[in-house]
């Protein structure tokens, strides 16, 4: 069979027996397309022919080019998917990237922006929103149910009306393997997405060539708002303050996330919140929940 053809099964296979998301579908595409130009420079085009050495040339090639040791490490990922898929249905006898390793990842603690922070950014944007302008308005309630919720950008811009609850204060969300799971949210959340249904959704909506749909979210043509578009408006809303690290929509959910700790939430609490399948995910807030910990120690420890 051709290398080629392989990949496109894989990828089928991932889509609708695994159920897996687009972005990860997105990932493997592009990765293993890389793999597959990679063996056709090299003379491999079968899927018979992808060995080890094939796997590993590839990799040293990212390497030497410089990529960092987390897409070295995805890249392995997707080719040792691939290829224990192709052995367990019989498509080769063997599993070349059995042995394929991934370089050690270095934990970096994610960006998390100070709740004084999160306030002021959120009152410039309700500053904003007064103008009456319904991407403004828009943006806020944006801002506002991220925050609020922790939800995955992905989840934010697929969210329909009828979604969320607003007697409830709870949204129903789609997460990574169309995993559903219930969302609260909070009071303030509430009412910037309520001014933005009544006020600007209309507005937006009525600028669509023909049904705007069900969409919460609306960009400035009528139609579902991208996750681009998401990243933009945090990216703009987190550039008037100081601090490193990256500015998009995650930034958000890491910042809501430790700010629940840093409240007492319960960690397995905040894992369900945040859709993570593994409470060691849910983990890495713990380390950057200082103040949390101050606290705690203040309160129990005879020498503090």
């Amino acid at each position: 069979m051709k290398l080629s053809d392989a990949i496109v099964r894989f990828l089928e296979h991932a889509r609708y027996e695994r159920g897996l998301s687009e972005a990860t579908i997105s990932s493997y595409r592009a990765d293993l397309g890389r793999l597959q130009s990679f063996a056709a420079e090299a003379g491999v085009t079968s899927l018979g022919d992808l060995d080890l050495e094939v796997l590993r040339a590839w990799q040293w090639q990212g390497s030497e080019a410089g990529l960092a040791a987390s897409t070295l490490a995805r890249r392995s990922a997707a080719a040792r998917s691939f290829t224990a898929w192709a052995a367990r249905t019989g498509l080769r006898e063997t599993d070349p990237g059995v042995r394929l390793t991934s370089p050690k990842r270095g934990r970096h603690l994610p960006r998390v922006v100070p709740q004084q922070q999160m306030s002021e950014l959120l009152e410039r944007a309700a500053q904003r929103a007064e103008t009456g302008d319904p991407t403004a308005v828009r943006d806020r309630a944006l801002l506002e149910l991220l925050y609020a919720s922790g939800v995955r950008v992905s989840e934010l811009v697929g969210l329909d009306v009828a979604d969320l609850d607003f007697d409830r204060l709870t949204m129903v969300v789609t997460g990574k393997g169309a995993k559903q799971r219930t969302v609260p949210f909070g009071v303030p959340a509430l009412g910037a997405v309520v001014d933005y249904v009544r006020t600007a959704r209309p507005t937006l909506a009525a600028r669509a060539d023909g049904d705007a749909g069900d969409a919460l979210f609306l960009g400035a043509t009528g139609r579902r708002l991208s996750t681009r578009a998401v990243y933009e408006v945090v990216s703009r809303a987190l550039s008037a303050f100081p601090g490193g690290g990256p500015h998009g929509p995650h930034t958000l959910r890491h910042t809501a996330a430790t700010h629940l700790l840093d409240g007492g939430a319960d960690l397995r609490a905040v894992q369900e919140l945040l859709g993570h399948a593994s409470l060691g995910t849910t983990q890495i807030y713990t380390h950057v929940s200082v103040e949390r910990l101050k606290q705690s120690y203040a309160q129990a420890h005879p020498r503090a």
